[in-house]
């Protein structure tokens, strides 16, 4: 593949592939890591490779991982901030070529450093690799900083290393965000992602209580991979396609009405809306947690307090 440049940066499309060997590319500016969530910590290094490797007429590219390399490792599942999907799109806003999200398996962890380096060598031309300042890779995690720079000199690649980005509660980190999330606490976790959490997917048909009520939601199958946040009713944003909307957003259980549920369902009612949605995406944005997940003794409680959650929603957002 031939790079072109215009008014500083290439105008192509970012590229996502899902292995190395497809990528049509050499002498690749690479930054390797999860970068789940993709934050401010993250965006500080990936601006300064897009930077670089543009001042350099080269492609900047990323290598991720799925799923998360902790969860192969250890055998605990662990819940994402974002799907492969979401990552990349997030990296090309920012400016990033190529993504590729490589599938982490329990051979590719027992690969030595050396032989990983040898083979992006091969299949990248990788010319020069930047990374966080506590970045390992290889068996054991024996590519750190120093081994990865040794190894660069015998492959004939340089080694650049990115110190963390912190801020008054600490170095920013993914593991952190994910609890805040988890927790309920997503204006935090907003902080230091530097955007709003979100979870997206297909509307689909529900038990339709809410129209009954006079509160029509929006179900949504969600990626059962990411964290979802808290139980509780939340204040943020609808977007289908291009259109924002207010939303107060509902995630759990439903203990007014399917006491014996057990997956967290996510549905949202849209302010000042009255239209078919079945079958669209629908991106749920997290601004505020207003409250928790309460059971009612009586519908008309319910529809009470539905209406100063409405009331909160529409206040936090002007």
């Amino acid at each position: 593949m031939t790079w072109s440049r215009r008014d500083g940066g290439f105008f192509h499309p970012m590229q996502h592939y899902y292995s190395l060997e497809e990528v049509p590319i050499q002498n690749a500016w690479l930054t390797v890591g999860v970068f789940d969530g993709v934050h401010r910590g993250h965006r500080q290094i990936i601006r300064k490779l897009v930077a670089d490797a543009h001042t350099n007429n080269a492609p900047a590219v990323l290598l991720t991982f799925d799923p998360h390399p902790a969860s192969v490792l250890t055998g605990r599942e662990i819940k994402c901030l974002t799907t492969p999907t979401e990552r990349a799109d997030l990296l090309g806003a920012l400016g990033v070529d190529i993504v590729i999200t490589q599938r982490f398996t329990p051979d590719l962890s027992t690969a030595t450093a050396m032989e990983y380096m040898s083979r992006l060598k091969e299949t990248l031309g990788l010319s020069h690799l930047l990374i966080g300042y506590d970045f390992a890779l290889g068996k054991g995690r024996e590519g750190n900083a120093a081994r990865l720079t040794e190894i660069g000199k015998e492959l004939n690649y340089s080694v650049e290393v990115i110190q963390a980005l912190s801020d008054e509660s600490g170095v920013i980190s993914s593991t952190e965000i994910r609890k805040l999330v988890a927790t309920g606490n997503v204006t935090e976790a907003a902080k230091l992602l530097g955007y709003n959490y979100s979870m997206s997917g297909e509307i689909i048909h529900g038990a339709e209580r809410g129209r009954k009520i006079g509160f029509p939601t929006a179900n949504i199958d969600y990626p059962k991979q990411k964290v979802i946040p808290a139980n509780g009713i939340y204040a943020g944003w609808a977007w289908i396609g291009e259109e924002k909307f207010m939303a107060a957003t509902n995630i759990g259980f439903n203990p007014t009405f399917t006491p014996e549920r057990q997956t967290p369902s996510l549905e949202a009612y849209l302010l000042d809306f009255d239209r078919d949605i079945y079958g669209q995406e629908l991106k749920l944005e997290f601004v505020s947690r207003i409250r928790d997940e309460l059971k009612f003794d009586s519908v008309d409680a319910l529809i009470e307090k539905i209406h100063e959650d409405v009331d909160k929603t529409r206040d936090m957002l002007k």
